[in-house]
């Protein structure tokens, strides 16, 4: 992943690859047009003052001027167009040499990732999407509550997510890494904070990971963790789902192996023991507008609680 959190200037895989030339160009495009006017215009009144009087005088209609600036500005404009109906003609799809296909489901504020096996054997995991690199995945698009945007501007450009329809987007990554999307649409109060990551493995370290991730949780050995899983089932199982424990895939992310992953509340926050303290306690401190509740604990039962997940790895 580059410096910048969202650095949409350098490419990872195909379709960056493919978007992002286009970008520089029209970039120093629409520079050099705000640079030529701006001097242009400069030139202008420097000529025509009037020295004596501090006014600006007039010389002709300027109508030469006009239809040079247009001639010249039909050049770029027509290479711009050829060139961004080429770009989408490539990135459009999806492709058919996929590899596989997985579902996600944008949420406020929050991204639900779901992967099937060719038996139909599922898993869900959230704000953390797993990838091989060299293999085109195609992503379906599910919206369940208002209009989203799909972006990971190193490895793809921009897709809706709109109720009532399944939109397609596609990743393809060429080398190993972590890269970050975000949802480009306003979709409420914390679409800032809507935040996920692609994660791009080897094929043989995907093949790792999904097998890990197709695994149920099991029952901890510790006191304190078997304390945390009874607060969990009284208290969490509504909202979270655990796959081998009580619980359902509600309103809220998959926990199963929640510890696996490297960021909480959709890139908000580091996943550490502190920061799942927190937002335990209290979300809206961190993310103002998320839709978990504040969980009424006790020192003791916070440390209980913590103690379990800490084991969903």
């Amino acid at each position: 992943m580059s410096g910048a959190p969202l650095g949409y200037l350098t490419s990872a895989g195909a379709q960056a690859a493919a978007i992002t030339p286009l970008t520089w160009t029209l970039a120093i495009i629409s520079i050099a047009v705000c640079v030529i006017i701006a001097t242009l215009l400069w030139w202008g009144i420097a000529r025509n003052r009037d020295a004596e009087r501090g006014k600006v005088t007039t010389r002709g209609t300027g109508m030469g001027w006009i239809r040079w600036g247009m001639a010249l500005s039909a050049i770029p404009l027509t290479v711009a167009l050829v060139w961004t109906m080429l770009v989408l003609a490539r990135t459009l799809g999806p492709p058919r040499d996929a590899g596989f296909a997985i579902d996600v489901t944008a949420r406020q504020y929050w991204w639900d990732i779901r992967y099937t096996d060719a038996a139909g054997n599922a898993f869900d995991t959230a704000n953390e999407i797993h990838i091989p690199t060299g293999i085109k995945v195609i992503v379906r698009l599910h919206g369940p509550d208002v209009i989203h945007s799909f972006w990971v501007p190193q490895l793809s450009g921009k897709t809706d997510v709109i109720p009532g329809q399944v939109n397609l987007a596609w990743l393809l990554a060429d080398r190993p890494g972590r890269y970050r999307g975000q949802c480009a649409e306003f979709c409420g109060l914390e679409h800032a904070k809507m935040a996920f990551e692609v994660v791009a493995e080897t094929p043989a370290q995907f093949a790792a990971w999904r097998a890990a991730q197709a695994t149920a949780a099991s029952e901890p050995a510790a006191p304190d963790a078997r304390r945390g899983l009874m607060l969990f089932t009284a208290d969490c199982a509504q909202c979270h789902a655990l796959r081998g424990i009580d619980g359902k895939h509600g309103t809220g992310p998959d926990l199963t192996h929640l510890m696996s992953r490297r960021l909480l509340a959709a890139g908000a926050i580091e996943n550490n023991p502190g920061n799942l303290a927190g937002w335990i306690a209290d979300p809206q401190s961190i993310k103002p507008g998320a839709r978990m509740p504040a969980q009424p604990l006790t020192g003791p039962q916070l440390n209980d609680a913590v103690a379990y997940l800490e084991t969903l790895k």
